[in-house]
């Protein structure tokens, strides 16, 4: 089955024939411009599929670099109306099957540039690019279940007689931003909650005045983000390894994406200061409608203010105050202790697999593979877990049987 599955396995570089060629690209081949507006026209906001994003992750972040493309294009062959990238299977988990995976764009959604005007046509593309690239099937990971996007593949897939395969899922905050903010955040936290988190502001203004500063062009984001990635470092990722300014790849690919959106209008980077002091700063992405709030970092110093609370407030007041914006998605983990309590609005994010021929018996091993890839991860984030929990109460773990 191994030697079967290695020939079968999808590798772009030994791809000869031009067939093959057109529909595996290199992500960087993808004429920008077209990019540009099949993002404007695309049927669900995605901000981490943004051409000016998307290409600096794979220029030089770590782990995510030479993605490759799935690319739509319309009857004339001009008009780019589907955009997908992604890696092999083997490249993403190391199963030599044949099967193509998202690749995946450091924020958590990997929805794809689907044309509103066109999103059968597109989906019905983007899918036979998929077979004409050898693959068997594709592995969206981190995509909306009821999105536009998906809606438009699924109508395509039930046309076909194939049926998506959902592997996991979880439940994901949103911000509805066409609410008063004040409202929404009473509503949200209640009288008691919110009493306390004034205090603690009340409190952080004895350090100096609490200012919430939202940087947006060019000259003032690159020295917001230089504060945000100060601050990202300084805290628990900075102790794990995990700040990006703590790899160059890293730190390279932020600071070329995030002045790139600036110049088109779709970043910021928020900031709350306590005097001269940057206490909490984050960076969000914009696309169409909505807002992405990609990351945070704080300042571990003032932590018993709620330095990260205090700066979502300030963000859910400003995107609610904000008539371009209608929703925001927290692109958090599922029940994250933080944001869930302020944004009250959930949608489903899942990894699915995508059959791309009927009764294939290769789907079914690669999803046999994918299942028993996921046990295996499973297992080892709760060894970890369990590790790390022990180690804060002072104990030490039991070596593990020499079976």
């Amino acid at each position: 089955m191994v030697d079967i599955a290695h020939q079968a396995a999808i590798n772009p570089a030994s791809a000869k024939d031009a067939a093959m060629a057109r529909a595996l690209v290199p992500l960087r081949s993808i004429d920008p411009g077209q990019w540009r507006a099949l993002a404007q026209r695309a049927v669900e906001p995605n901000g981490y599929y943004l051409p000016g994003w998307e290409l600096a992750v794979s220029a030089t972040a770590r782990g995510r670099t030479d993605a490759s493309a799935l690319p739509a294009f319309d009857r004339s062959s001009k008009r780019l109306i589907g955009l997908m990238p992604v890696i092999s299977l083997w490249r993403a988990l190391k199963i030599p099957l044949p099967a193509l995976v998202s690749a995946h764009p450091y924020g958590t959604l990997c929805s794809p540039l689907i044309d509103r005007g066109a999103p059968i046509e597109a989906a019905t593309r983007l899918l036979q690019q998929a077979r004409e690239a050898g693959a068997h099937a594709l592995v969206l990971n981190d995509v909306a279940l009821d999105g536009a996007a998906m809606n438009a593949l699924k109508e395509v897939l039930n046309r076909d007689g194939l049926k998506p395969r959902v592997l996991s899922s979880y439940i994901r905050a949103s911000l509805d931003a066409t609410q008063d903010g004040e409202t929404m955040l009473r509503d949200a936290l209640g009288t008691k909650k919110l009493k306390e988190l004034r205090r603690q502001r009340h409190r952080l203004e004895e350090h100096g005045a609490v200012v919430f500063d939202v940087a947006r062009k060019p000259d003032d984001i690159r020295p917001a983000l230089e504060t945000f990635l100060q601050l990202e470092a300084s805290g628990w990722k900075g102790k794990r390894g995990t700040a990006l300014i703590q790899h160059a790849g890293d730190a390279t690919f932020i600071r070329r994406a995030v002045p790139a959106l600036a110049d088109t209008a779709q970043c910021e980077i928020i900031t709350l200061r306590a005097g001269t002091t940057p206490v909490a700063a984050g960076i969000v992405l914009r696309h169409q409608d909505r807002a992405f709030f990609f990351k945070l970092g704080i300042d571990e110093r003032f932590a018993k203010y709620s330095p990260g609370a205090q700066l979502t407030l300030d963000l859910t007041r400003h995107l609610c105050a904000d008539p371009a914006i209608a929703s925001a998605d927290s692109t958090a983990s599922a029940d994250h202790p933080m944001i869930n309590p302020i944004w009250r609005g959930r949608f489903a994010i899942g990894d699915v697999l995508i059959p791309l021929r009927r009764n294939d018996p290769v789907v079914a091993l690669i999803h046999a593979a994918l299942l028993t890839q996921g046990l295996v991860h499973e297992t080892a984030r709760l060894i970890v877990h369990s590790i790390r929990k022990l180690r804060a109460t002072g104990l030490r773990p039991k070596a593990l049987p020499s079976s």
